[in-house]
């Protein structure tokens, strides 16, 4: 599929994460725009978005514990209110793109998501097949889902999108987040922290070693572990390139559907053996 595309909007860019419940409507509508604007100029490109719950589902996530296992009444009542709150914000989102005309269908992961320890081992696939070949748009999101070994758990978008990407195989992956790439360090924090351009087989042990974890609550494990996942991706799945950049900064999200090979900024991740 190679005119298809994952798009991640990220929790921390699309809601503000020191604050629970909070959504930042401008943002969305904007990243909505530019997805809308890059479709109307290239018809044939086909889209898989995804989106994290960043406020909504990590706040209340970290209340109950619901990552490491849920057992009690306590714990699934958290589970449920987990459920809930991703799917609040999901319905924030999926309203967003189609008011600019992107033909989005949000598909519930946790209808279908199973887990072993935490590991997601099962998804359903047909319907984002499906969708995509009737000229829509799956929307998915960071989830609970039911987990064998510990009752249930949370599931990122990038184990979703993982999971998905080797099943039907993306030319690329566009990780949309608050700041602009992967950083030796939080640039939130450590103005001084410097970018990291492109992520390869000769850079990343010494990458790994200087990354932190995210600003404010993210209960998926913080920066390290997204960019883990998408360097076992890379590795797996040849010529697949994914692009970690800022949502903060106008059009370049568009730029990135459409130009990838202008990308000035961010980082991508990609591997040559």
């Amino acid at each position: 599929m190679n005119d298809l595309v994952f798009v991640k909007l990220g929790g921390s860019v699309i809601t503000d994460k020191t604050q629970a419940e909070t959504a930042r409507p401008e943002i969305i509508t904007r990243l909505a725009g530019e997805v809308a604007s890059a479709l109307a100029a290239q018809p044939g490109l086909r889209l898989v978005l995804g989106h994290g719950s960043g406020s909504f589902g990590h706040v209340v996530a970290r209340r109950y514990g619901t990552r490491g296992g849920v057992h009690g009444e306590a714990e699934w009542q958290g589970f449920a209110e987990v459920a809930a709150a991703a799917a609040r914000l999901d319905r924030i989102v999926t309203d967003a793109f189609l008011a600019e005309g992107v033909p989005v269908w949000s598909l519930q992961p946790s209808a279908s998501a199973r887990c072993w320890g935490g590991t997601l081992v099962s998804l359903e696939t047909v319907l984002v097949v499906s969708v995509l070949a009737q000229g829509l748009v799956p929307l998915l999101y960071g989830d609970v889902a039911l987990d064998e070994l510990q009752g249930g758990t949370i599931i990122s978008t990038e184990q979703i999108f993982a999971y998905l990407a080797r099943q039907l195989c993306p030319a690329r992956m566009i990780l949309v987040g608050e700041v602009d790439g992967v950083f030796e360090g939080d640039p939130l924090r450590q103005p001084s922290a410097r970018r990291v351009p492109e992520i390869t087989e000769e850079n990343w042990s010494l990458v790994r070693a200087a990354l932190g974890g995210s600003h404010g609550v993210d209960v998926t494990g913080g920066m390290l572990s997204k960019v883990e996942e998408m360097v076992d991706l890379v590795r797996t799945l040849p010529g697949l390139t994914v692009h970690v950049l800022s949502g903060e900064r106008r059009g370049a999200l568009e730029t990135a559907l459409l130009f990838p090979s202008e990308a000035s900024a961010g980082t991508v991740i990609r591997w040559s053996s």
